[in-house]
């Protein structure tokens, strides 16, 4: 009986490390080009482990895929609480728009999202579900956050899903299409920070 936490520790760390191995090969190499091997070999493990953990290649991208939504609560909560301080209110959409830009632009997020759209055709379900649990999650937190600031008198939108819509489009159009269609997902500081201010300035001009 008292071995018992020892084992599920050692499976939970087999667990991770093919997690986290078939994450970068998936990532390296696509879907197609993934095999078990590859990521056995790479976890430092057998691939009966490998299925042990984890039924067939379909589901181990599925789980990795969908564990990415789970990392964006830190990101949804900064959309929850955004500050209502009118005099600083192009200030602290501003740094919101930073913190927003820092978290998407991640090199390892526009890799997986490349990844994903690559595999749209063939696990259709997989992409909705990933965008409605993790960017579509974001947004609808983001227009209830400025249904708060318009019922507050500090913003005037009508259809705060569609501003939500508009801000993020100002923040990422420029970096995440460069990224997408380039391969490099590398941006510097001061680009940045430029695409933050501007995003938010553009943004209240429009709706404040």
């Amino acid at each position: 009986m008292e071995k018992e936490p020892m084992v599920d520790s050692r499976s939970a760390r087999k667990h991770e490390a093919i997690l986290e191995a078939a994450t970068s090969v998936f990532l390296n190499k696509g879907y197609a080009g993934t095999s078990m091997d590859d990521i056995a070999k790479l976890a430092a493990v057998s691939k009966q482990t490998v299925y042990k953990h984890f039924s067939d290649k379909e589901k181990l991208f599925a789980d990795i895929v969908l564990a990415t939504t789970d990392r964006l609560d830190t990101t949804i909560d900064l959309l929850a609480d955004l500050s209502t301080d009118d005099a600083n209110l192009e200030e602290n959409l501003t740094r919101l728009a930073r913190q927003l830009l820092t978290a998407l632009t991640d090199p390892r997020v526009i890799q997986l999202r490349r990844l994903i759209i690559a595999n749209a055709d063939v696990f259709p379900d997989l992409g909705t579900e990933w965008y409605e649990r993790g960017f579509q999650r974001g947004l609808t937190t983001l227009a209830a956050t400025f249904q708060r600031l318009t019922e507050q008198g500090l913003l005037r939108i009508d259809d705060t899903l569609l501003a939500a819509n508009h801000f993020s489009g100002l923040l990422l159009w420029i970096p995440v299409n460069k990224a997408m269609f380039t391969g490099s997902a590398q941006q510097t500081e001061a680009d940045l920070d430029r695409y933050a201010a501007e995003g938010a300035r553009v943004f209240l001009a429009a709706y404040r």
